[in-house]
């Protein structure tokens, strides 16, 4: 338990781009660099933007919707969680921003988190094995498409910090 005389780091909440991003999965958004006009010129398609990964078969990968509740700010960060077996990869559906947090691999254990500012227009895929806060809604009920390894509860790491970090409301 927190002794009342001990602060809590503020964390700062970081653009979403892919090279702040890269070691920890990859940005899902519509890059011009990688897009190609398909049937006869009337779609464009991004292409490769992530590449999930399930490492040991026979799992499969699955489609999900989570419906996140908005985050109440300031909010602490007293978690994080990683998945050892499997990529997860987060696309947001209800056309609001969301925060995401990652952390570097320390002795087996997270570091200090990163918090990014995703646009409503960027997901990520988490890499396997990366450390991240579960999701985080913002403005409202939102819902994500998630792809992700099946057989989750086999795939599932939790760390809890004995003190948590702090993330103030970011600017919208």
């Amino acid at each position: 338990m927190r002794k009342a005389n001990e602060l809590t780091e503020i964390l700062e909440i970081l653009p979403l781009t892919q090279e702040a991003f890269a070691p920890y999965g990859d940005v899902i958004e519509a890059d011009p660099s990688k897009m190609r006009l398909i049937n006869n010129g009337t779609t464009e398609r991004y292409h490769a933007l992530a590449k999930p990964v399930v490492v040991g078969a026979p799992e499969r990968l699955i489609f999900n919707i989570f419906r996140g509740q908005p985050r109440q700010f300031p909010y602490e960060v007293g978690m994080m969680e990683r998945h050892p077996f499997g990529s997860q990869s987060f696309a947001p559906l209800s056309g609001r921003p969301f925060l995401v947090g990652v952390s570097d691999d320390v002795d087996g254990k997270p570091g200090r988190p990163r918090i990014f500012l995703a646009a409503a227009h960027q997901g990520v895929n988490y890499f396997p094995n990366t450390w991240h806060h579960p999701l985080m809604a913002l403005g409202g009920v939102s819902d994500f498409l998630v792809v992700d390894r099946d057989n989750t509860a086999a795939n599932l790491e939790e760390f809890f910090f004995e003190m948590p970090y702090q993330i103030s409301e970011p600017s919208l």
